[in-house]
């Protein structure tokens, strides 16, 4: 129950970031889409780093001391990333959502509501992160975790700011901009939650619980992030804002991990 509690309270911080990032938006009505990349940038450097230095790397030294040899502890992991990137690929395939740049994506959905598209397609992304957070506290050592959720609490107020601008760009209310970024953010307590109850049944799923979680966060920078940054045809920014936040990210994990 430790852990589970510290995977809920961790995560529920890191999600409440996407709402503090997303409070400009009472003070300003447009950005620059060259800032709104290096923004980008930020949060998907911040997610790459975490993604290696706080699940891959202590997921393959967690297998390692459980007694695997390292050439099936490499295979763990690699299997636990497919299987993550799998699962983020299956909820992409059977969800209906619309990203804020690549448009529609999954089964054809005419009943719902654009706005609605645009929260479920935002819960994908974030639920990976609250997942993160979870399973960093699968050993129930604030430390280890800690890192992960202060990383991830800060590229969501950069990721925060840019939901909301892009909202408000599409015509819609302050309110809505605010309210929806907020309402995504608390999504990741929830993958908090179930991180930390995979790893909470033993030490033994350590390994594969951070793994799933790297390749959760691994897609999403790939299949979001990326391109969202190609779209806006600024790719130099957005390449300064990955660079800027895997070195933050790195710094912190070394430095406090």
């Amino acid at each position: 129950m430790t852990t589970i509690y510290l995977g809920f309270i961790a995560s529920l911080l890191a999600g409440l970031g996407t709402a503090i990032g997303a409070l400009p938006i009472l003070f300003i009505t447009t950005f620059k889409k060259r800032w709104q990349a290096v923004l980008l940038g930020l949060g998907g450097g911040v997610m790459l780093a975490a993604t290696t230095f706080s699940l891959i790397v202590p997921g393959t030294e967690a297998a390692i001391t459980q007694g695997y040899s390292q050439q099936i502890a490499a295979f763990v992991i690699s299997v636990g990333i497919i299987l993550g990137a799998g699962l983020l690929w299956w909820l992409h395939e059977h969800f209906p959502h619309e990203h804020f740049f690549k448009g529609k994506e999954g089964p054809i959905a005419s009943k719902f509501q654009r706005l609605w598209l645009f929260i479920i397609a935002i819960t994908i992304h974030n639920f990976p992160e609250g997942l993160a957070v979870g399973v960093s506290f699968g050993n129930g050592d604030i430390n280890n975790g800690l890192p992960v959720a202060i990383g991830i609490g800060l590229q969501n107020m950069p990721e925060g700011l840019v939901v909301a601008i892009a909202l408000r760009e599409l015509n819609y209310s302050i309110a809505n901009a605010l309210g929806i970024s907020i309402l995504t953010g608390l999504v990741e307590p929830i993958g908090g939650v179930v991180g930390a109850g995979i790893v909470s049944f033993g030490q033994s799923f350590l390994p594969w619980g951070m793994a799933i979680a790297a390749g959760a966060m691994l897609f999403v920078i790939v299949d979001e992030i990326i391109p969202e940054i190609d779209h806006k045809s600024i790719a130099q920014e957005g390449t300064i804002g990955i660079m800027t936040g895997f070195v933050a990210m790195m710094f912190l994990d070394i430095a406090f991990g």
